[in-house]
């Protein structure tokens, strides 16, 4: 059994004006990206919050990891916005929590056609499988322990630190 838990941002097709407002309009549910590809693993998902990630707080972080804790699931994928995901990672990674964690997000709205929401979320929920108990990212194809990732801002994309 998987648990996913929801943060908010882009990957869910929220658009957030001025970094605080947001529009609705275009929300999307994330459970219709795990219908089509008719994942083998059964899952549940527990909508935490609803935030553009620049306002995740560390009460938020503490949300987070209460409710990995009390969690009876070893896997655990968090959708999470890509501008503070590496803090929330780094953050659960101290805790050395003895589960499988992997956070995950998207670039482009959840809600638009060719978003890689979809694929980011499917990505993540295959590398549980493979993966040890720590905490990690994964986006477009690659995975990323908590302690060794930057984003690329000019490139809109994680990275490795060397």
């Amino acid at each position: 059994m998987i648990k996913i838990f929801t943060t908010g941002g882009t990957i869910g097709g929220l658009e957030y004006v001025n970094s605080t407002d947001r529009s609705l309009e275009d929300s999307i549910d994330i459970s219709i990206f795990l219908k089509a590809p008719n994942i083998s693993d059964s899952y549940t998902i527990d909508y935490l919050l609803d935030k553009d990630s620049r306002h995740i707080t560390l009460e938020d972080r503490e949300l987070i990891r209460d409710r990995i804790k009390l969690s009876k699931e070893e896997r655990i994928v968090i959708t999470h916005g890509t501008y503070t995901m590496i803090d929330t990672a780094k953050y659960l990674g101290k805790l050395n929590l003895k589960k499988t964690i992997v956070i995950t997000g998207s670039f482009i709205l959840g809600s638009e056609k060719h978003s890689d929401a979809p694929f980011n979320l499917g990505f993540a929920i295959g590398a549980l499988k493979f993966l040890e108990n720590g905490v990690y990212i994964a986006m477009n194809g690659e995975v990323f322990l908590h302690g060794n990732v930057v984003k690329n801002m000019q490139e809109n994309r994680f990275e490795r630190k060397f």
